[in-house]
């Protein structure tokens, strides 16, 4: 019965085309039995997956039927059950079962679930859309399962991927004691800005580096982010689409910017509540990014709102992006996720609620008082450090 998933598997762990090894995979502790790699399309989640089947293949070349990927787009997947392929997998020797697409396949938490207790030999590492709800209110699986973020890539992980360096990451407090020291020796290896401005036009999705049509590629994964986790998750009609993208275009011809509801509201034929929730969906799909000040979060109005990552500033066909929006999205694209950002009235972000940040797209003409990200600075001096170098933090 397994044997056409095999053949499949097999192909596709043969061919899976990796430039290198993404550090995510040496943060996961895969002794745990129920592992769930969350993030947005494009990002690389299924290369992620065969990347860790073929990793167990070159450990383990004997023990090759032990894994199985398996994506769940699959039309079996319509007759038979999670918890029952799972037991076939089990009975002929499987260990590790790689699931992607999961969140299509109807009580897909509970049957996990089951599986985690029945089958307790079986690791199960799964990959989740961002807005499935996978800790937070799942009764299910919310005790069981550790998650990880899985990202587009970082500038960092851009730079190896197109020079063949191997270039490690830094902390944030590496960084702002070091910078200079951690810039200097960069650059004698490569020259950031060369790639700077490539990635943030065309670098962030690994789905699509490389490829001549990469903003057709990035339109498709809009696309799709608004059909399936927009609209198919949150269990919103599809008569809505419209409006969600005419929102979605408004917003992206003013970001980064405060958040006029009413106009919003107006404009789009809905209620004020009805785009505050919108606005939430399009967020937790990782298009957008938004900004709050400290002690406010949803579902009051944040203070800005950036695009999820700098590619998407550069998604509308009428205008090109100012430099300055860029370099702020890009600062808050590299530091969230892993730092807490708010906004500040005295400065362009506050980072863990006690570091005040000014971010530049040019070197200015009086250095300030606080710590600055600046868009054309190779290396930096004092509180002045190199934007390029924020997106070493992972």
């Amino acid at each position: 019965m397994l044997e056409s998933f095999y053949k499949t598997h097999d192909y596709l762990v043969e061919h899976v085309q990796v430039p290198f090894r993404r550090q995510l995979m040496d943060e996961i502790n895969w002794k745990d039995r129920l592992i769930a790699i969350k993030g947005g399309r494009g990002v690389g989640k299924t290369d992620f997956l065969l990347s860790y089947a073929k990793q167990l293949l070159e450990q383990e070349p004997n023990n090759r039927r032990e894994t199985l990927y398996v994506n769940f787009n699959n039309f079996y997947f319509s007759q038979h059950s999670l918890y029952e392929f799972a037991g076939e997998f089990v009975k002929e020797g499987g260990k590790t079962l790689l699931i992607d697409q999961v969140f299509k396949y109807p009580n897909w938490s509970k049957e996990l679930r089951d599986c985690y207790f029945h089958y307790t030999g079986l690791r199960i590492v799964f990959s989740a859309s961002p807005v499935m709800r996978l800790i937070e209110g799942n009764t299910d699986i919310g005790h069981i399962v550790k998650m990880y973020n899985l990202r587009g890539y970082s500038f960092r992980e851009y730079l190896n991927s197109r020079t063949g360096c191997r270039l490690r990451a830094f902390t944030l407090e590496d960084i702002l004691k070091n910078h200079e020291e951690i810039a200097t020796r960069i650059c004698t290896r490569v020259k950031p800005l060369d790639y700077f401005q490539e990635y943030l036009e065309h670098g962030y999705y690994p789905y699509a580096v490389g490829q001549w049509n990469y903003s057709e590629s990035v339109l498709k994964i809009m696309n799709m982010m608004l059909e399936v986790d927009v609209l198919l998750v949150n269990k919103i009609e599809v008569g809505y689409l419209t409006r969600i993208k005419s929102l979605l275009y408004m917003l992206m011809q003013d970001v980064p910017c405060g958040l006029n509801i009413s106009r919003l509201a107006e404009a789009t034929d809905t209620s004020r509540s009805t785009v505050i929730n919108y606005i939430k969906c399009l967020k937790d799909a990782r298009l957008l990014n938004l900004l709050y000040v400290e002690g406010k979060q949803f579902p009051m109005k944040p203070a800005r709102i950036y695009m999820q990552n700098p590619n998407l500033c550069y998604m509308l066909p009428t205008r090109q992006p100012d430099e300055q929006s860029v370099a702020e999205t890009f600062f808050y694209s590299a530091l969230h996720g892993i730092h807490k950002l708010n906004a500040s009235e005295t400065a362009a972000f506050v980072v863990d609620q006690k570091l005040r940040f000014d971010v530049l797209a040019r070197t200015p003409k009086l250095p300030g008082f606080r710590y600055s990200a600046i868009g054309d600075l190779e290396v930096g001096q004092g509180k002045q450090i190199p934007l390029w170098l924020f997106g070493f933090l992972y």
